[in-house]
């Protein structure tokens, strides 16, 4: 490769490039990702008919697909999904409780406290914390400037 002319490089380069799927990887994503939401809208609309109000319903949605995300990912079907859909399942709030329960799962032979109990903050911990971070300055923000 170091005797290449750079025309003969580029032409190696695109061989050895798979060709881009760019358009029916964003279709992709874009279905499966809007079948997530549109699940986690039909479980919020049956909590509200079961009686619980917006905010409730909206909680116990969350609450729900956070459990199912997790459920998924410790049965090992929602990194399948994740193979098809891409960022269609990053979105969701489904894959933040798999890139909670995945770091988790992969350290579970180093045991429960230093393998799963450490490696479970892996992802989540940086998202809680600039999380607060963020929303602090926010409300910082809001208190000196909006009031």
């Amino acid at each position: 490769m170091k005797n290449m002319t750079s025309d003969q490089y580029n032409e190696y380069v695109k061989r050895k490039t798979p060709d881009s799927k760019t358009f029916l990887c964003c279709v992709k994503a874009f279905l499966i990702g809007g079948l997530i939401c549109a699940i986690g809208q039909c479980i919020r609309v049956i909590f509200e008919k079961l009686g619980l109000s917006e905010d409730a319903a909206s909680t116990a949605t969350a609450i729900t697909l956070v459990f199912f995300g997790a459920l998924l990912t410790g049965l090992d079907i929602y990194p399948k999904i994740a193979k098809h859909a891409g960022a269609g399942t990053i979105v969701p709030i489904t894959g933040f409780a798999n890139s909670v329960v995945a770091p988790a799962l992969e350290a579970k032979t180093e045991g429960m406290v230093l393998g799963v109990g450490a490696k479970i903050f892996t992802i989540a911990g940086p998202v809680i914390l600039y999380g607060t971070i963020a929303s602090s300055v926010a409300g910082l923000i809001y208190y000196f400037f909006v009031i």
